[in-house]
C-alpha cells in the first residue's frame, strides 16, 4: 500500500515516519532525501533537481513526481511506499494521484498527525544550540542544568533564526495554508486518519500501526 504521513512542524512526524515504514515492510521515501540521493547519483533528473536547489529555487511539481516515480520503480517499493513531505498542495496531490492510477497504484492511507498551535510552538521555540559543540538543549524536555550555558563545554547556548517564536508562527501559518486543502483532499476519498500527536510517542505509533494495519477510524 502506498501512504503518505503529514503533520505540521513539531508534531513528531520525523520520530513516527521511519518506525511506520518499518512496521508497513516499505521504503520511508522523503522528498528531501529524494532529491539529495538522485543529484550525488548523478541521474539526470537528480541533476535537472540539483539545478534548481543551488539557485535556491523550490523544485517543481512536475519533476518531483518524475523522481518519486523512479524511486517507486526500485525493487523495495514494489508493493508500496511511505511518502514523507509531499504531496504538500492541492495541486500536488492530484497530480499524484493521476500519476499513481496510470502504474494501477493509489494513497491508500493519508495519515495526518495533528497538535494543539500552543504545543507546537513550545516544542519549536524552546531549542537551543551550544554555539561551541553544537550540543542540543530545549527550555522544557532538556534544559541545561545553568540557564544558557552548555553542560558539555561550556559554551554559550543560542537559539537559530528557524527556532525563534515568530518565525514558528510564521511557518505554521504557511504549512496550514497549503496542506489544509490536502487534508480535504483524502478525507472526501475516505483514506485521512488523523492522529492525536500530543501524546507520548509510544501512543502515536500504535496510533499510527492500527491506521495502515486497517482500522481506518483510528483516532487515539
Amino acid at each position: 500500500m502506498d501512504a503518505i504521513i503529514m503533520g505540521p512542524p513539531g508534531v513528531g512526524k520525523g520520530t513516527q515516519a521511519t518506525d511506520l515504514a518499518a512496521h508497513m515492510g516499505v521504503p520511508h521515501i522523503a522528498t528531501g532525501d529524494l532529491f539529495r540521493d538522485a543529484a550525488q547519483r548523478g541521474t539526470p533528473l537528480g541533476r535537472e533537481a540539483q539545478g534548481y536547489m543551488e539557485r535556491g529555487e523550490l523544485v517543481p511539481d512536475a519533476l518531483t513526481i518524475a523522481l518519486l516515480l523512479d524511486r517507486l520503480n526500485e525493487s523495495d517499493a514494489a508493493t508500496g511506499a511511505l511518502l514523507d513531505g509531499f504531496p504538500r498542495t492541492l495541486a500536488q496531490a492530484e497530480a499524484l494521484d493521476q500519476a499513481l492510477a496510470e502504474r494501477g497504484r493509489f494513497v491508500g492511507r493519508a495519515l495526518y498527525l495533528t497538535a494543539p498551535r500552543a504545543v507546537l510552538v513550545e516544542r519549536l521555540a524552546g531549542r537551543w544550540l551550544c554555539r561551541v559543540c553544537q550540543t542540543p538543549y530545549h527550555e522544557t524536555f532538556s534544559p541545561p542544568r545553568t540557564p544558557g550555558e552548555c553542560d558539555r563545554c561550556g559554551g554559550e547556548l543560542y537559539q537559530r533564526a528557524d527556532d525563534r517564536r515568530e518565525t514558528i508562527e510564521r511557518r505554521l501559518d504557511v504549512y496550514l495554508e497549503q496542506t489544509l486543502p490536502v487534508v480535504e483532499y483524502y478525507r472526501a476519498r475516505g483514506v485521512l486518519v488523523e492522529v492525536n500527536g500530543d501524546q507520548d510517542i509510544a501512543a502515536v505509533q500504535q496510533a499510527l500501526r492500527l491506521a495502515v494495519d486497517g482500522d481506518a477510524v483510528a483516532r487515539a
